[in-house]
């Protein structure tokens, strides 16, 4: 029988972005840089982000603060709709709500969420084969942080929708072999400033 080991998946929602999402701001380049230091002496074997800008510039920024990480590139870390759920899965008082939020979204990217979040599942969960501990991390959207989560939890495929992460807080899941999944830590902003916690929530989930 093959060998299982740890691994941990340190999540990061990207820095903050412009209006129009095409580069980080000044703001967020600070919070990608102070990422990269906190994650300093952590042994990790790769940096996984998505495709879009505002992650890849994330990526390199904390790369930088790094020694010789290599930084791949992953759709499954992009940015979509995880999992479609029916009006029927979902709480009656925040049906409609939920409901009205994900049909503002294109249905190209309703429909290919679901094999993307799939992807994610297989790519970045689980213990690893082998005798070594795995260290990773993953700069993503708040979507896939949630759907992750979610996972870890063994929670209901819909509720991905509400857990809300800010950008550049990390979150470290562990997957150890025969054991469930452990949440270590969760939105920790503890390495950014005041002025740069929350950064990507509504304002009034501000704490």
């Amino acid at each position: 029988m093959t060998s299982k080991a740890t691994r941990y998946l340190y999540l990061t929602r990207h820095g903050e972005a412009t209006s129009d999402e095409s580069r980080l701001t000044d703001a967020g380049r600070r919070q990608a840089a102070l990422l990269g230091e906190r994650l300093r002496g952590v042994p990790l074997t790769a940096i996984h982000h998505g495709p879009l800008a505002r992650a890849e510039q994330t990526a390199r920024l904390v790369g930088e603060e790094l020694d010789g990480i290599p930084l791949r590139s992953s759709s499954a870390a992009g940015d979509y709709i995880p999992y479609l759920p029916t009006r029927e899965e979902l709480p009656p008082e925040a049906a409609d709500t939920w409901v009205k939020f994900l049909d503002q979204f294109p249905a190209e990217e309703r429909e290919q969420g679901p094999a993307l979040a799939a992807a994610a599942l297989a790519q970045f969960t689980g213990p690893v084969p082998g005798d070594e501990t795995r260290h990773e991390l993953v700069i993503t959207h708040n979507f896939l942080v949630g759907w992750l989560v979610r996972a870890a939890l063994a929670a209901p495929k819909w509720r991905w929708l509400g857990i809300n992460h800010a950008n550049a807080a990390l979150t470290v899941i562990r997957y150890a072999p025969d054991r469930p999944p452990s949440l270590l830590l969760f939105n920790d902003t503890r390495h950014l400033p005041a002025e740069l916690r929350w950064t990507g929530f509504p304002q009034e989930l501000h704490v």
